[in-house]
């Protein structure tokens, strides 16, 4: 059993568990809505003081740094997930509230469209694995492990070249082979979310101790928001053309 999404890693340590409590498959999905309540409440008070008119940068970028420690906290750390995912949600949630809200200024209706895609393509995407239409084999985790890895490797060099002025051919633009990048990275993010309902399911199944249940949720809250922020960023590319 593997995943591509690196915060599930852990979980391939803990099969097998066979004292205490354990993760249930309805308590991941407990788990996993509460702590996307908690980032859509956190995203939307920033929203609310970026319409007010306040700088709300010193939030996004205390969200983004916050919320990458508490990520690296979460992922090196699963028991201490009913404590640090709660925090990473509220952390991560500051970070999207306000860049939904700069996308929003510039693109009227932008922000709706991408939290409605974000959605239909994870329920869309649940139903499918839920009816066995896709099948979870080895090749297929080993396939989107290696395209996730090189996609955040991309990311990881054009983060260092920005640092010195030099930008990544074509990622960021919004020409035809940026819009097409864009779309590739939003199907990779996706079929990670197939990864993660599969794994979490035999989780589940396998008997994981009951603080998976918030480890899981942390799992999926990270690949929705990269979808979500992935989708975003195509909207605001196909937007600009016009």
């Amino acid at each position: 059993m593997r995943t591509a999404n690196p915060t599930l890693k852990s979980f391939e340590k803990g099969m097998g568990y066979a004292g205490g409590r354990r993760m249930t498959l309805m308590g991941a999905v407990h788990k996993s809505f509460l702590l996307l309540f908690i980032l859509v409440v956190s995203a939307g008070t920033t929203w609310y003081f970026a319409a007010q008119g306040d700088n709300v940068t010193p939030m996004m970028l205390i969200g983004a740094i916050g919320g990458l420690i508490f990520a690296l906290i979460t992922s090196f750390s699963p028991k201490a997930s009913p404590i640090t995912a709660p925090i990473y949600a509220v952390l991560e949630g500051m970070f999207v509230g306000g860049i939904s809200a700069y996308y929003s200024s510039l693109y009227e209706g932008i922000v709706m469209q991408a939290v409605l895609i974000t959605m239909g393509i994870f329920l869309g995407l649940l139903l499918v694995y839920r009816s066995g239409l896709i099948k979870v084999t080895n090749n297929f985790r080993l396939g989107v492990a290696a395209a996730t890895m090189g996609v955040f490797m991309v990311y990881l060099i054009s983060f260092v070249l920005g640092l010195f002025g030099v930008s990544v051919p074509f990622l960021h633009e919004s020409s035809t082979i940026g819009i097409v990048i864009s779309l590739v990275i939003i199907v990779i993010a996706a079929l990670n979310l197939v990864l993660d309902f599969d794994f979490i399911e035999h989780g589940a199944a396998r008997g994981l101790p009951k603080h998976m249940e918030w480890y899981a949720g942390f799992a999926l809250l990270v690949t929705l928001v990269w979808l979500y922020l992935e989708i975003l960023r195509l909207l605001s590319k196909i937007s600009s053309r016009n």
